[in-house]
């Protein structure tokens, strides 16, 4: 079982992969982004002072907003998504001829 401090590290690693590819244009830009953030994570992996710690994951906090995407990618049927429940106007506005 992995400690809170692993699991909010690798969420956190995840967050910036999600942000980085966001911004990517296709898998071929977005390999060596997603590089670059691994190596700079496992540059700090044995880092054993809490206060630089908490520093690191704060900057990394504060760098990950400022890089947030105005229109993060959506999976196409999640909520939200380009598909999801995309005939409901349709559907709510739909009138069936009784005289058929």
């Amino acid at each position: 079982m992995s400690s809170a401090h692993t699991r909010y590290v690798k969420s956190l690693y995840k967050r910036s992969l999600n942000t980085a590819l966001n911004w990517s244009v296709g898998p071929i830009h977005f390999r060596p982004v997603a590089l670059e953030i691994r190596a700079k994570f496992e540059q700090n992996r044995h880092e054993a002072s809490p206060i630089r710690l908490q520093e690191i994951l704060s900057e990394t906090e504060v760098r990950l907003e400022e890089l947030r995407h105005p229109l993060p990618y959506r999976y196409p049927t999640a909520v939200d998504g380009t598909k999801y429940e995309r005939n409901r106007w349709f559907e709510d506005n739909m009138v069936l001829d009784k005289n058929c």
